[in-house]
């Protein structure tokens, strides 16, 4: 509870108060945190013990996403269909895959029934949370429900969208470490919802669907593409920076919407922990940020944290399926859940199955792989018993050095998806991928993959693994912490004294000087091309570092708010002949032929960037979108044969492919379709950018916005739509979002900048709603404060909360 006097609290309660109540009352509480607010509503969370810190850290972050917490726990309580209904749908925002709540709650009512979480809590440390992560959790949970309570419940609750909400409640631990796990299985099980949650046995009057291989891995290419959500980060040492010290850019591509937002935040326990950053909603600790010493940054890794095993089913009994040679039935699982239907609730109730592998499941991301009278499918997920993620996390929030980042990877293994960056104040600097990935061989695919495996692996690197067989289980190393996921040994990582970086490509060119090689490729591919964001970062770090050069902080911060366009940067020329070579100043389209008009000159006069002030951008982007999006199926054409004259080199990776070539038909078209769009939209071809890209929310608060798609080679990457009434106007789906750059100085107290592009708050009438998102429009940053005399010139409000 909020800090009350011993005599309010004796008067409101002198009717009834006992003698071991008086005792209870005069206690030290058990909670005790002070939060000072800084400028953009930042709060300095410092607390007497890990349970106070969890405790003030709920009460700041409830304040301002309460509305968005709330869904988010009774989705992983499985009652979205008692809420909302079961036929609607809900986007899971940190892997971009529409669930639909029926096969949702089915899907966590399974995990619930069967205890997984509690059984994982069962685990000692370090497979199960170290004390002091359940001393946070269990003040965060009490921080939660206390903020409620403070506010009399979800009626008074200050965010409109879900005031009086019954949903809006209380939390248990329970439903805290659910989200954990939810945010765990994001990568795996989490793409595969809907088919797990779905999956029934095939009914025998039916037709038997059949499977065409490619097609499917064509299909499974492009939707596993699609829900990449990226990120870049840059860590510079000792012989890149102009003072010695560390240096990095930490600029993950998250969602603006939903519950894998970041809450920034600076968490102290005196003598114990200093750290300052962002964590996702119902995270208490953080994930991207940095102590005295060290600075960290994760991009999302390109391994595979999830194999299909196809099953071979027993003719006549679809849920018995064979394992070396012998009949196995498959186990079972009646699931029942609430639905509202009508006005009225009422008891959905479904079956799922398993087998030893994982759950059965009969589509990913969308793409079906039915569950037939011969074949099932089911999903091995190497994140189904990760919790050692949380002990990472609260020992990297400790750490002080890169190797000390590498010490803690390799003792947990618990990162469940993502790469990992740092560089500290001794000028070293970190890349790993050491993460939790199934322990397939390239050799064991080869004996172990199925018909469809064999095509899902040369094209998208993804097993199918034979679930007949028990010689097709994964493996594990000497060193893996986890049985069936590879050790540290065989994961990438290197320890350098100049740069790496990554851009949501493999571990390959992590520094092009000293290319990691010979690595599962589960993990990621080797000596392909890489993105055009990719090659844009190495080589504005190269151009950087040319002759001599070093980077400072605020030459890094240009670095990221040049907002170069990389793929103009490439092409603009050539697009430019192109277009004034088009036959009678016509450019063909999919409606027939289309007037030049002055396009020409315009993307002459282009600065090939994606500001505010930028014309030409626009233009260009709808062309490069349309040359991008023929579709390649798999053993088709390549795209680069169809777009570029130079091919990809692996020994010049950085600067190949390139050359467009305009000669091919479909770049033809591709302008014409352009010119096309923008005048359907009634957009002039030399519109400045900022007119047209924007941020517009629900509550009609627009942002122009800078920065552009990640695929066109725009570092400061955003994913807004195009509208084809807009432009690039509405609500933005993710892109920059929690960007730091660190500089350290050996002071220990080190020069940084922020910037939480979408703004704190969720809730509309919070002055945090969109005031740093103005800033990030007008391309400014918020000067961090970390050291204490800094945090007190800089503080604007403070409370203590003790309960």
């Amino acid at each position: 509870m909020r800090r009350r006097t011993a005599l309010l609290v004796a008067a409101a309660l002198v009717a009834t108060v006992t003698p071991a109540a008086v005792a209870a009352t005069s206690t030290k509480p058990t909670y005790d945190v002070t939060i000072r607010m800084t400028e953009y509503g930042i709060p300095h969370i410092e607390a007497k013990d890990w349970g106070s810190l969890g405790f003030g850290y709920a009460h700041a972050l409830a304040q301002e996403t309460i509305c968005t917490l709330a869904d988010t726990y009774t989705t992983v309580r499985g009652q979205r269909s008692k809420y909302f209904g079961p036929d609607a749908s809900y986007v899971f925002r940190g892997n971009g895959y529409t669930v639909n709540n029926l096969s949702s709650d089915f899907f966590f009512q399974q995990i619930i029934d069967d205890r997984r979480i509690e059984k994982l809590l069962a685990q000692k440390a370090p497979l199960g949370p170290k004390t002091e992560v359940r001393q946070a959790i269990t003040g965060y949970v009490a921080g939660y429900n206390d903020y409620l309570r403070s506010v009399g419940g979800s009626n008074g609750v200050p965010d409109p969208t879900c005031r009086g909400k019954d949903w809006v409640t209380a939390i248990t631990e329970i439903d805290a470490y659910r989200r954990f796990y939810q945010l765990a299985l994001l990568a795996s099980s989490g793409v595969a919802i809907n088919g797990i949650g779905a999956a029934q046995p095939p009914t025998p009057s039916l037709p038997i669907p059949t499977l065409d291989t490619k097609q499917v891995a064509t299909a499974l290419g492009q939707e596993l593409k699609g829900l990449a959500i990226g990120s870049n980060a840059v860590a510079l040492g000792a012989s890149a920076t102009a003072n010695g010290h560390g240096l990095l850019l930490g600029n993950p591509h998250f969602p603006w919407l939903g519950s894998e937002r970041f809450y920034q935040a600076h968490l102290t326990i005196p003598g114990t922990l200093d750290v300052a950053g962002g964590a996702l909603l119902g995270v208490p600790v953080v994930l991207i940020g940095h102590t005295a010493h060290l600075a960290w940054s994760h991009t999302v890794s390109t391994a595979y944290r999830f194999t299909p095993f196809q099953e071979t089913l027993v003719p006549g009994s679809p849920t018995t399926y064979l394992y070396d040679g012998k009949p196995q039935a498959m186990s079972s699982r009646t699931v029942m859940v609430k639905a509202l239907v009508g006005g009225k609730l009422e008891t959905r109730t479904r079956t799922l199955y398993s087998t030893i592998h994982g759950s059965i499941f009969d589509n990913l991301v969308g793409i079906p792989l039915p569950w037939t009278p011969a074949v099932a499918f089911a999903l091995g997920d190497a994140n189904a018993p990760n919790f050692r993620y949380l002990n990472h996390f609260f020992e990297v929030d400790q750490a002080q050095s890169a190797a000390e980042v590498l010490t803690v990877l390799k003792r947990n293994q618990g990162i469940p998806w993502v790469n990992t960056l740092a560089a500290d104040d001794q000028g070293n600097v970190l890349y790993a991928d050491i993460s939790v990935t199934p322990h397939v061989t390239d050799a064991q695919v080869q004996s172990c993959g199925t018909a469809l495996g064999q095509v899902t692996f040369a094209a998208l690197r993804l097993p199918v693994l034979d679930g007949s067989r028990s010689a097709c289980e994964w493996g594990s190393d000497p060193d893996s912490l986890q049985k069936g996921t590879f050790g540290p040994s065989h994961m990438p990582f290197t320890l350098r004294k100049d740069y790496v970086t990554n851009s949501n490509d493999s571990y390959w060119l992590s520094n092009p000087k000293a290319p990691l090689e010979g690595f599962a490729r589960i993990i990621g591919d080797e000596r392909t091309e890489r993105t055009t964001r990719t090659r844009s970062g190495l080589v504005m770090v190269e151009q950087g570092l040319a002759k001599g050069g070093t980077f400072t902080r605020q030459k890094l911060q240009d670095l990221l708010f040049s907002d170069r366009q990389y793929s103009g940067e490439l092409t603009r020329d050539d697009v430019v002949t192109m277009c004034r070579a088009f036959p009678g100043g016509y450019a063909p389209s999919a409606s027939g032929p289309v007037a030049v008009g002055k396009a020409c000159d315009v993307l002459a006069k282009w600065d090939v960037r994606d500001q505010l002030s930028s014309r030409g951008a626009l233009l260009y982007r709808r062309f490069w979108s349309r040359a991008t999006a023929v579709p390649v199926a798999v053993g088709a054409t390549t795209q680069q044969k169809v777009l570029w004259l130079v091919p990809f080199d692996a020994s010049d990776p950085v600067n190949t492919p390139r050359s467009l070539n305009i000669l091919n038909p479909l770049v033809w078209k591709a302008f014409g379709d352009a010119l096309n769009d923008l005048s359907g939209a009634h957009i002039p071809v030399d519109a400045p950018l900022g007119q047209y890209q924007a941020d517009l929310r629900p509550d009609g608060t627009r942002s122009a916005l800078h920065g552009g798609p990640g695929p066109l080679g725009v570092f400061n990457a955003l994913a807004v739509a195009w509208d084809p009434v807009k432009g690039y106007v509405g609500p933005l789906a993710h892109g920059s979002s929690y960007i730091q750059v660190v500089q350290f100085t050996g002071s220990g107290c080190p020069d940084t900048r922020t910037i939480l592009t979408y703004s704190q708050s969720t809730n509309p009438t919070s002055p945090h709603f969109a005031d740093q998102t103005k800033l990030f429009s007008a391309s400014k940053w918020v000067t961090d404060h970390f050291c204490r005399d800094d945090v007190l010139r800089a503080t604007v409000s403070t409370e203590r909360l003790r309960g």
